[in-house]
């Protein structure tokens, strides 16, 4: 009877250090840039990098979502080198749009942009308008953007969700030269 327990509670213990190993293993990811290999029928394949952020300031009621910025890089293009697609900050909530005039008026038009203030390291912030996506709960930054934020060890970016109310978010920069060299981005303090 003792020799059919122990049967049983070791494969427990090895489940259980399976699991363990692979919560470490996760929570080890979560840090740092997340890399994923995609393919779209249109853009063909690429990779992308997400880091997981935290809310400052959360939106009301929504406790459990954390921000996140993505970056999608081509791996497969004409040219056989790889670049920068999009850079995206994704929130979870609706953001307040911004209908800005162009500066070259044909017809009656104007552009939905998202305000966007962002610190690097703790310096003056630089205020940017992004595009927002169709269902308006992400905003997409500029290869520029991207380069300044991965000069930086931490960014803090706030924004304005659909009510007014201020959304204040903080990335830890993880170090990013699988990045800059897969997009083709200048990482590199000038």
């Amino acid at each position: 009877m003792k020799s059919a327990s122990a049967f049983l509670i070791v494969p427990f213990a090895f489940v259980s250090l399976a699991f363990s190993a692979v919560t470490a293993q996760q929570q080890a990811s979560a840090e740092g840039w997340r890399q994923t290999e995609r393919t779209d029928p249109v853009r063909g394949d690429y990779t992308r990098y997400t880091l997981v952020g935290k809310f400052v300031k959360a939106p009301a009621g929504d406790s459990a979502a954390r921000p996140s910025l993505t970056v999608d890089c081509s791996t497969h293009n004409r040219s056989h080198k790889s670049k920068f697609v999009r850079g995206t900050l994704v929130v979870g909530d609706p953001l307040k749009i911004d209908w800005v005039e162009p500066e070259e008026i044909h017809g009656i038009s104007y552009f939905p942009k998202v305000d966007v203030l962002y610190r690097l390291n703790d310096t003056k912030e630089d205020k940017e308008q992004w595009t927002p996506s169709t269902d308006k709960t992400s905003a997409s930054f500029s290869k520029s953007s991207l380069e300044k934020m991965l000069r930086a060890h931490t960014v803090e970016i706030t924004a304005q969700d659909q009510g007014g109310a201020a959304l204040v978010m903080q990335f830890e920069i993880p170090e990013s030269s699988v990045i800059g060299q897969s997009c083709d981005v200048d990482q590199h303090k000038k």
